[in-house]
């Protein structure tokens, strides 16, 4: 290879690792009612969505909603984490005709331990930009829920095990 076809070579990678690392990120640390950490959640915006990341421990075994909701606060028992997020107008349910709303996510299991372990892509939500930024003016939360959702109209959720504010992590 000739020196400045490497050198060409060396600024285009370099040129690529800048702008991966340009990607906003997030991240939201999770805590249950009783104010106990349960873990934490990462998210990376990929190209045409964001990649969800959870390590999580301290719950109850079984299956639990996992959503992003509307406003970044869980105070109030996490009630002032608001409603599903749903810029978009859509209806419940990732099943459901009419549905889904942006931060309507796919299921968690939680092992007898306590302990999950989830990831999972989502082309209607981004950290930042475009119709569905989990980083609007008042944020958003990762709420988990009592039970799963039912993926239709009405998500049979159950209450709120936890929360955890979403932040901007660059």
């Amino acid at each position: 290879m000739t020196r400045s076809g490497l050198i060409l070579t060396t600024a285009f990678a370099g040129l690529i690792a800048g702008a991966a690392a340009a990607q906003p990120g997030a991240m939201a640390m999770l805590k249950g009612q009783d104010g106990q950490d349960v873990g934490h959640v990462t998210i990376t915006q990929g190209p045409d969505g964001t990649l969800f990341h959870a390590e999580l421990a301290g719950l109850e075994p079984g299956w639990h909603s996992f959503h992003v909701h509307e406003v970044g606060s869980c105070e109030e028992n996490f009630d002032a984490a608001g409603d599903h997020y749903a810029p978009d107008g859509n209806g419940h349910g990732l099943m459901a005709e009419g549905g889904a709303h942006a931060g309507d996510l796919p299921n968690i299991h939680v092992a007898a331990d306590g302990t999950a372990m989830a990831e999972f892509y989502s082309s209607r939500l981004t950290v930042a930009d475009g119709s569905a930024p989990m980083m609007d003016e008042d944020g958003s939360a990762i709420v988990i829920h009592d039970n799963a959702d039912t993926y239709e109209s009405d998500a049979g959720a159950g209450g709120r095990v936890a929360c955890g504010v979403i932040t901007q992590t660059k």
